[in-house]
């Protein structure tokens, strides 16, 4: 099966192909479009063209599309979930999740796309105001370029395409290498909606290439981006004066007070760290529990953690199956042995066999070990004991990244002084702080990012601000 770039409403062959493996049985999935230069100029070229007929499209419509997407995708779910089950061999549970999460993506998008509006200003607060009346506007950005990762193939893309179409711009779109599929579909959704050909464009090929001719035509007007601080960086840089959001990484971490109640709390946790092999964004990486507390949490982690069940992503009852690379296994073991070199244990876990990677816990973890101190983006976790729950709070923030933690605490004051301490985009009080619904802001602060996603703020990023005034008084 062969699948083309979608440029300008049509399927477009390109000269080469490359085969898509499943990360689980190795299967051959696809031969998809190696999109290049002659290609990408197509799919910014169709954007180009396609502004001013999103411009000028009256809200009401921008919504039905939206919405009709979200019906045509909730009618395809089981179909849309296998998709993603097989090419990032994400458990179909958890797929499932991840469908209906971008059922209500595009739903919300459409709902929003019916809010896009500005304020009246009251211009005779001020001297030298009086006789005229002001108010603001919102409007589309024009072409966004969009560079999406392979954790949330459906979701993420959501998040990219629902406030681009509510605010009316048009989307030159590079899914993950090894997660197109997803994109594709949905584009073959949104066509079906009717959507105006050219206002979506999907390209699929080297980021180098592509990504860069994206990043750095000055026709595309904004980027948003989800990956890697290293990425995000190297397109802030080339991106010039045009709008960027980047979401980018994070080692998620979750306070554990002395007054928590351990047992009510520990099958969150475990799902918060494991949950899609651990490749999630605010996965939980980081467990600072009380001294007085700390045996227990420990034990009845492990003890919680040794019943998940590893295996196919298409069996209903798997909890884990296979990392997105077997180079990213290999990496991931590499800095559980060297955190043991650097004096952490490993209390569960630590081993791979055909690219899975068994949930590993570690403790007495040092903070210059890479499994504490960079983005692990695999089934490990790690729990240490601290003194206080100041002390945790330091400890969060010793990072360079800033996305989202959450404490555990009975104690509203002391629940109050994490949220003003901890140096995060979201705060989590008495949840993990892989907690999101797809209309919060989302977003951090120092190498999480810049910007905020949610559909609501996304759609802010997206827009520019216009400021109309009447004199009056002439």
């Amino acid at each position: 099966m062969k699948k083309h770039a979608f440029i300008d409403g049509t399927w477009v062959e390109t000269k080469n192909y490359t085969p898509l493996y499943s990360p689980y049985s190795k299967e051959k999935l696809a031969e998809i479009a190696s999109a290049d230069l002659t290609e990408t100029e197509l799919a910014i070229e169709a954007a180009v063209r396609c502004k001013p007929v999103m411009r000028s499209m009256p809200a009401h419509q921008r919504a039905r599309i939206l919405e009709t997407v979200s019906r045509l995708l909730e009618q395809r779910r089981e179909e849309a979930a296998r998709l993603i089950a097989l090419e990032a061999a994400k458990p179909i549970k958890a797929a499932l999740i991840e469908v209906d999460r971008t059922i209500q993506t595009y739903k919300l998008a459409g709902e929003e796309a019916k809010r896009i509006h500005g304020e009246t200003l009251a211009m005779d607060a001020v001297p030298g105001g009086e006789g005229r009346f002001a108010y603001t506007v919102r409007e589309p950005l024009g072409v966004v370029g969009a560079v999406t990762p392979f954790n949330f193939p459906m979701n993420l893309v959501a998040h990219k395409l629902g406030p681009a179409i509510a605010a009316g711009n048009t989307v030159v779109l590079k899914p993950a290498g090894q997660t197109p599929l997803s994109a594709f579909f949905i584009a073959e959704l949104f066509m079906e909606a009717g959507l105006p050909a050219g206002a979506l464009n999907v390209v699929t090929g080297a980021g180098r290439v592509i990504g860069d001719k994206i990043v750095e035509d000055p026709r595309v007007d904004v980027i948003t981006f989800t990956g890697s601080p290293s990425v995000g960086k190297s397109i802030r840089a080339k991106a010039g004066l045009k709008r960027v959001t980047l979401e980018l990484g994070s080692n998620s971490a979750v306070i554990v007070d002395s007054d928590a109640r351990i047992d009510s709390i520990i099958a969150r946790c475990v799902t918060g760290a494991f949950s899609f092999q651990g490749q999630v964004c605010i996965s939980l990486q980081r467990v600072y529990v009380l001294e007085d507390r700390y045996d227990e949490f420990v034990e009845k982690f492990v003890a919680a953690a040794k019943q998940l069940k590893l295996g196919d992503p298409l069996d209903a009852d798997t909890d884990v199956s296979a990392m997105i690379s077997e180079r990213e296994t290999e990496r991931a073991v590499a800095w559980i042995q060297e955190a043991e070199q650097q004096g952490a244990s490993v209390a569960l876990g630590g081993t791979a066999e055909g690219g899975t990677l068994a949930p590993t816990v570690l403790l007495n973890v040092p903070p210059d070990a890479q499994v504490s101190c960079k983005e692990v983006f695999a089934p490990i976790v790690l729990i240490n004991r601290v003194r206080s729950v100041e002390e945790a709070v330091d400890w969060v923030n010793h990072s360079v990244y800033g996305l989202q933690a959450g404490i555990y605490t009975d104690n509203l004051h002391t629940a109050m002084n994490a949220i003003d301490k901890l140096h995060v985009g979201g705060v989590m009080i008495n949840d993990i702080p892989t907690f999101r619904l797809d209309h919060m802001p989302y977003g951090g602060v120092k190498e999480s990012g810049v910007g905020r996603e949610g559909i609501k703020y996304a759609v802010e990023e997206l827009t520019e601000l216009k400021l109309v005034v009447f004199n009056r008084s002439r």
